[in-house]
């Protein structure tokens, strides 16, 4: 039941005030974000690289008020790219695009997008456009069409909570795509609500991607779900499909598939954090109890 509130909340500008008004808020943040800069992603990089664990980076910000916000996160990714090709970190890495971050115009989103894309083809990365919730899911798949025509490379995430998810993932079952359950409050004209529902077509949508000859990417921390893609992947190429998982959540399971499957971290960074830690809180009733009992403690251990 707290789910829909946490969710409601990510999106409130007065919660967000309390939340990262407190200064313990940090400490339990730190377990979900690498870091507010570029210096704190390299480290967290060269470490899960150090245990042949890839990663996909997120610069934290979505919703972008006016152009120059737009702008300043296209430059983010941009240094990025710059930084970790200086370190020798950029090759096999990939990105993680939120198309709001880049512009409220569909065309100036679009047009930050194809810099992106191209910046991060010459680095050696790839790119994965976030799904954001279901009023974006025509527009994003829009873009995605069409920055596909110049990156064929180009990733894009789809919530199997949605009930048209299963229609899109056939369309897209020769693209790259990461599969995910979903992260947002949405209606239940829209959506599956039950978590039964949601696993249900998870694993459709799951056999759907692996019958392509498209990328799969598998988005779970679910054992169960973990443990089905590993069958349905069982008659594929090596190489041909991955799982992935969010930074701090499950890391003991992210190094013991890394031994036998491609397993990529997804690592967000930067300051606008409220958000994304939200969704966190919202998706494991665990999360939210330590987060509470580190505000009463002021302790912030937490074992994986």
């Amino acid at each position: 039941m707290l789910s829909p509130v946490l969710l409601a909340a990510a999106r409130s500008r007065r919660v967000r005030g309390l939340v990262t008004s407190v200064p313990l808020t940090r400490g339990v943040v730190d377990r979900f974000v690498a870091g507010d800069d570029l210096d704190a992603v390299v480290g967290v990089v060269r470490e899960l690289g150090a245990g042949g664990l890839a990663v996909t980076l997120d610069h934290l910000g979505e919703d972008a008020r006016d152009r120059g916000q737009a702008q300043a996160t296209r430059d983010a990714y941009l240094r990025m790219f710059s930084v970790l090709g200086e370190w020798g970190l950029a090759g096999g890495a990939d990105a993680s695009v939120k198309l709001s971050a880049l512009g409220r115009v569909d065309d100036l989103a679009l047009d930050h997008a194809r810099e992106i894309c191209a910046a991060a083809g010459r680095a050696g990365m790839t790119v994965t456009l976030d799904m954001e919730d279901h009023t974006t899911v025509d527009s994003t798949l829009e873009i995605f069409g069409l920055l596909r025509a110049d990156f064929p490379w180009v990733g894009v995430a789809i919530q199997a909570m949605l009930r048209r998810s299963e229609g899109d993932l056939r369309e897209l079952a020769g693209a790259r795509v990461r599969l995910v359950k979903g992260a947002y409050a949405e209606p239940a004209s829209v959506a599956f609500q039950r978590r039964a529902e949601v696993d249900r077509a998870y694993v459709r949508g799951l056999r759907t991607l692996m019958r392509g000859d498209g990328y799969p990417m598998v988005g779970s921390h679910d054992p169960r779900i973990v443990e089905i893609a590993s069958a349905l992947a069982a008659g594929r190429p090596p190489g041909s499909y991955e799982f992935q998982m969010l930074y701090g959540v499950r890391a003991g399971e992210q190094r013991r598939l890394a031994q036998s499957h491609r397993m990529r971290v997804y690592v967000p960074y930067g300051a606008d954090w409220y958000g994304y830690f939200m969704r966190r809180l919202a998706e494991r009733p665990a999360n939210l109890v330590f987060f509470l009992r580190s505000l009463r403690e002021g302790s912030f251990s937490w074992t994986p």
